[in-house]
C-alpha cells in the first residue's frame, strides 16, 4: 500500500492506526464503531477502503474485534480480548518511559526448554520483551523490575522450564553496563530522538487534528512497546526518552478536544455490554 499524509514504517500500517483509533474511542466508552465512519477516518489517514476492510476482517478473525449490527448499519466493537490487548497498551502509555524509583533489585530469569518445543521458545522470548526483559546471555534474562510474568508461564505451559529469581549486582559487575549488553539503548535512543524531531518540527502539521492525535498514540506505542523502562540513574545523561515523554502529553492534551470534535462528526458510536471476559465476545 502506497503511504500518503507522510505516513511511514510501521506508525503507518492500517492495523496499528486502528488500534489506536478504538483505543481511544472506543475502549473506555465500551462503544461500537460504525464501519463506514471508520472507513472514512482512515481515509483521511491516507489508508483506502480495500486495506482498511482487509485488517479489520483480519482483526476480527483474530479475536480483537466482533460486529454488531443496528438496523442496517454495521459497527464493530472489542471483543473481552481485544478489549484486555488495549487495555495493556494503554497501562503502558500512562506509565513513565523510565523508572525514578528503582532499588537496585533485578528480576533474574533463566529457561531450558527441549528443541521439540521449539515455537515455544520462541514465543517466551517475545513475551519476555514485552515485559521489559533483556538478553543479557544465552537462556539469561534480567528486568529493573519485579517484573511478574508468571500468568504467562502458566498459559503456556512452562512453569517447569523457568527459574526467578530476585537479585542485585555486586563487584566486578555494573548496572550500567548490564543495561548495555542486555538491551540496545542506542536503537531506543534513535526511536525518541526521531520522536521529538518529527513531533517538535510538526511535520504533520498538514493533517487536521483527528488525524494528528491518532499518528500521535499510534507512534508514541509503537516506540514504548520496547522500552523496559530503565532505571534513569543508569541511563546517559540528557535520555530523550524524558523530552519525548513530556512533548507526547503536551501534544496529547492539545489534541484531545479539537480531535474529539471530528470524531463525534465523523463516526458514529453504540454502546456495547460488557465483555464476556470467559468466551471473549460481547
Amino acid at each position: 500500500m502506497a503511504q500518503r499524509n507522510g505516513d511511514s514504517g510501521t506508525a503507518g500500517r492500517p492495523e496499528s492506526l486502528l488500534i489506536s483509533l478504538f483505543g481511544l474511542y472506543a475502549l473506555e466508552r465500551a462503544a461500537a464503531l460504525s464501519t463506514g465512519g471508520i472507513i472514512d477516518v482512515m481515509s483521511r489517514l491516507g489508508v483506502g477502503e480495500h486495506a482498511t476492510r482487509t485488517t479489520l476482517s483480519r482483526m476480527t478473525r483474530r479475536g480483537l474485534l466482533a460486529s454488531v449490527r443496528q438496523g442496517r448499519r454495521a459497527y464493530l466493537g472489542l471483543t473481552g480480548y481485544g478489549h484486555d490487548v488495549l487495555t495493556d497498551g494503554q497501562q503502558r502509555i500512562t506509565t513513565e518511559v523510565v523508572n525514578r524509583d528503582w532499588d537496585g533489585q533485578w528480576t533474574v530469569l533463566g529457561f531450558s526448554i527441549p528443541e521439540s518445543r521449539r515455537t515455544d521458545r520462541h514465543a517466551l522470548r517475545r513475551q519476555l520483551a514485552w515485559a521489559g526483559f533483556g538478553l543479557l546471555q544465552n537462556g539469561l534474562w534480567i528486568a529493573p523490575s519485579p517484573a511478574d510474568i508468571s500468568p504467562v508461564l502458566e498459559e503456556m505451559n512452562l512453569l517447569d522450564h523457568v527459574r526467578i529469581f530476585r537479585a542485585n549486582a555486586v563487584p566486578p559487575t555494573r548496572p550500567a553496563d548490564l543495561i548495555r549488553e542486555a538491551w540496545d539503548l542506542d536503537q531506543l535512543a534513535d526511536g525518541y530522538t526521531a520522536f521529538l524531531r518529527r513531533w517538535d518540527e510538526n511535520e504533520l502539521a498538514h493533517l487536521d487534528p483527528m488525524c494528528r492525535q491518532i499518528r500521535l498514540h499510534t507512534e508514541w506505542l509503537l516506540l514504548i512497546r520496547t522500552d523496559p523502562r530503565l532505571p534513569l540513574d543508569l541511563l546517559p545523561d540528557g535520555w530523550p526518552g524524558v523530552r519525548a515523554e513530556e512533548l507526547f502529553w503536551k501534544l496529547r492534551q492539545k489534541l484531545h478536544e479539537p480531535a474529539r470534535q471530528i470524531v463525534e462528526a465523523a463516526v458514529d458510536r453504540i454502546p456495547l455490554p460488557e465483555p464476556d471476559k470467559r468466551t471473549g465476545s460481547r
